[in-house]
């Protein structure tokens, strides 16, 4: 079965290089620019894996996560942060509430497939 990841970000430029980079993987990819569309897709897709952004018009990533997190449907599904909100207490926060992984921007596209390779394993 192949692998699904949904990337939610509103930044077109970093969506097109990650969708591009997954596909090469083999992994069916969703693209959300809000937490609104990633909530609709989550559910009706059921990802193995989300990247998360956290800033983003309508609904942030904190909000998008709590919300995942609340879905019964959606209790296996691995979120990881993907943002430029790179302090320590941004961190922090995203990992108690309930993040699987937090990695800053810029980064490197490498990293991020095997991280993510590695969580869904």
């Amino acid at each position: 079965m192949k692998k699904k990841i949904l990337i939610v970000d509103d930044e077109p430029n970093i969506v097109m290089s990650l969708e591009y980079a997954f596909k090469k993987k083999d992994f069916g990819v969703f693209i959300a620019r809000d937490g609104t569309e990633a909530l609709d897709i989550a559910e009706r897709e059921r990802p193995n894996i989300i990247l998360l952004d956290i800033m983003m018009p309508q609904m942030d990533g904190y909000e998008t996560l709590k919300l995942i997190r609340e879905n019964k449907e959606l209790v296996d599904t691995k979120v990881v942060f993907l943002s430029a909100k790179s302090k320590e207490k941004d961190i922090e926060k995203g990992m108690q509430m309930g993040a699987d992984g937090y990695m800053t921007k810029p980064f490197s596209i490498k990293k991020v497939i095997s991280d993510v390779e590695e969580m869904i394993k």
